[in-house]
Formats: C-alpha cells, structure tokens, sequence
C-alpha cells in the first residue's frame, strides 16, 4: 500500500501548487492581454487559443501515458509549463504570451480541465478502493478549488511579473513531485475506444461536450473581464472576489461524497448543477456589483458538486483497462468544446449585452441537466464508490 500512499500524495500536493498558479494566471491574463492591446473579440479568441492547446495536449498525452506510466507522461507535462513560464517572463507581445498559456496547459476557468486531470483522476481511482472513490476525487478537486482561491487572493498585490515567476516556480516544483511517482505503464490498449463501453464513453462525451460549450461562455477569466468592464471593478477587489468564490466551491465538495452516498452520483450531479444555472441566469440582471457577486457565489456553492460525482461516475461504469480512454475521450472533448464559446462570448459581449453570456451558458447548462438524466438514468455504476 506504501507506493499508492506516495502516489495519492504527489499527486494532491502537484494538482495544490499548479491550481494555486491557475488561480492568479486565470484572472491576470485576459487583463495583461488588455493592456497589451486586445478588446473584447480579441481576449476571447485568446482564450478558446488556450483551450485549443489544452485540447491538443490532452488528445497527445495518453499514449505516453498508457505506454510509459503517468510518471512519464506528468513530468513532460511539467516540462512544457516550465517552457511556458518562462515565455511568459520574456513576452512583450500578446501572441507570445497566448502561445505560452497553450504550452502551459494554462487553466481560464474556475475548475480545472485538460492533460493534467486526464492522468491524474485515473491515478487517484486506480489508487483507493471503490468505496473511497468519490470521497477522494472530491479531496482532489477540494485541494485543487482552495489552492486557486489563494492564487487569486494574491493577484492584488504582486506585478504579472512576479506571478509568472511563480508559475516557473510552481512548474518545476511539480516535476520534482512527479518525479517520485512509480515509473509502471498502468495499461495498453489499441485503439480510442476500446471494449464494451465504447459507445457509453462517446455518449458521455458527447453530453459533457455540450456542458463545457456551455460553460465556454462564463469562464472565470470572461466572468473577471465581465464584472471589470460593468461594475469597473479593480484587479486587486477581483483577487478577492475569486478568492471567496474559490473557497466557497471547495467547501462544496464536501458535501458532493455525501450526497452521492444517499442520492446517487447521477442525481447529485444534475440536481445540483440545474439549481446553480439558474443562478448564473440571473447574474445579467444583477443591478450592482454585490449582487453579482452573490450570484456568483450562490452559483458556486452547487455548479461543482458535480465534478468529483461525474469523475466517480465515468471511472465507474467502464472497465479498468478503459479508465484512460475514458478519461482521455471525455476531457478532450469537453476542453474541445469549451474553446469554441470564448470567441463567441467576445463576440456576443461587443455586439449583442455584456451580460448576454450569462444567460446563453445556463441556458444550455440547463438543456444539459435534462438530456443526462433522460440518457443515463438506467445506468448503473458497476461498482458502489
């Protein structure tokens, strides 16, 4: 049991440091890409840019992780966000800093998507019993929400420069945690979707595809450039904004184990998500800033509950030998989906209501919530987590 003690550790103390730089980097960005020149079209075509890269490492990392082990695949990944800091260190130009984002895998919503999540969550399952599943999945995304909330406490008070430095920083301190890691190859397969789950995983896929188009419109990084531009909030009051908004989330997941225990992952996941959309609706009638921040707040105490249950529940209702498939196919397809929105937010923010996004994104979360249920109510897990 030593070996799976180390690899949950390394893996908890990897997603804290890298979600704590994510944190700041979410908020920074857009506003560094600002005063560098870019408006409202040109921030969210910057950000789908960013998901299109994430999209990209995500699609080229499971093979190295399914042929030399998730040791291998985490430090590559490691590698390429240390490249990135450092691009952001030297960049005076706005493509420069957007293609460091893509190298870096940089995260520009309030939850965390792309390769790094592909390996980790199937380590972390693999890693305890069923039963502990859910619980430790919410653990993981509970660390990951509250390490991002202090990176956006610290946005406020140090200069883009000196948060890149900590993103090198960061970055080379995860490729020492994953250096630790047993060097096995876990699996291999022959194929993108292999055995009997095959059409579940693309069915899944496909629904959490429309989920993160949806969620495409209301990223934080737009959600930051939203309540800037309305309410003329400042960099330093959007640290804190977020900041609360993150602990506020992790203090959700507590609840997320518990929940499944007595409604089941699937009810807990739509439930609790269609509840939140309705709050992220009312978010583009907010009259002032505290009361958007209320809303988004109320929003966030329920939207993720569904992220350590939908986790539990994909790694669940496939068989071990198809976890990375699994894994790999539904998050390249949500972080696909996701970078198609952010252009059409800029676009529909410039032409159409600054507040309209928020309205289209829960919109569609909302037709989301009911096609799941409709879909996998039948469906069971094949073990209890």
């Amino acid at each position: 049991m030593r070996p799976l003690r180390r690899d949950i550790a390394a893996v908890f103390v990897a997603k804290t440091v890298r979600t704590f730089s994510y944190g700041f980097l979410g908020i920074v960005l857009p506003l560094h890409l600002s005063d560098l020149g870019l408006g409202a079209v040109g921030v969210g075509a910057a950000v789908t840019l960013m998901l299109v890269g994430s999209a990209a490492l995500t699609w080229a990392i499971r093979r190295p992780a399914e042929r030399y082990g998730a040791r291998a695949a985490l430090v590559g990944l490691a590698g390429l966000s240390t490249l990135a800091a450092l691009l952001l260190l030297i960049a005076r130009e706005p493509w420069l800093v957007i293609l460091a984002a893509m190298l870096g895998n940089v995260a520009v919503g309030t939850g965390e998507t792309g390769p790094f999540l592909t390996v980790e969550q199937v380590v972390v399952a693999r890693a305890v019993a069923a039963g502990q599943r859910t619980r430790m999945l919410s653990f993981y995304n509970l660390v990951g929400y509250a390490a991002a909330g202090l990176g956006a406490a610290i946005v406020g008070l140090a200069a883009p420069r000196v948060l890149f430095a900590i993103f090198l920083a960061v970055s080379l301190a995860q490729a020492v945690l994953y250096a630790r890691l047993p060097g096995v190859a876990v699996t291999r397969t022959t194929s993108v979707a292999v055995g009997a789950s095959s059409a579940l995983i693309r069915r899944l896929a496909a629904l959490f595809a429309l989920d993160s188009f949806a969620g495409g419109f209301v990223l934080q990084s737009l959600v930051a450039y939203f309540l800037h531009e309305r309410y003329g909030l400042s960099l330093e009051t959007l640290g804190q904004i977020f900041f609360g908004a993150q602990l506020v989330t992790a203090a959700s997941l507590l609840l997320a184990a518990r929940a499944a225990r007595r409604f089941g992952l699937l009810n807990t996941m739509v439930v609790s998500h269609l509840i939140s959309n309705v709050f992220l609706i009312a978010i583009a009638a907010a009259p002032a800033a505290w009361a958007a921040v209320a809303l988004l707040y109320a929003r966030q105490l329920l939207s993720q509950m569904d992220v350590p249950t939908r986790q539990a529940y994909v790694m669940a209702v496939v068989e071990d030998h198809e976890r990375e498939a699994a894994a790999t196919i539904t998050t390249l397809w949500r972080t696909v989906a996701q970078a198609v929105s952010p252009t059409v937010t800029g676009w529909v923010m410039a032409s159409i209501a600054l507040g309209a996004p928020f309205v289209l994104g829960g919109g569609l979360k909302i037709v989301y919530d009911v096609i799941l249920w409709a879909t996998f109510k039948d469906v069971k897990p094949r073990e209890l987590t």
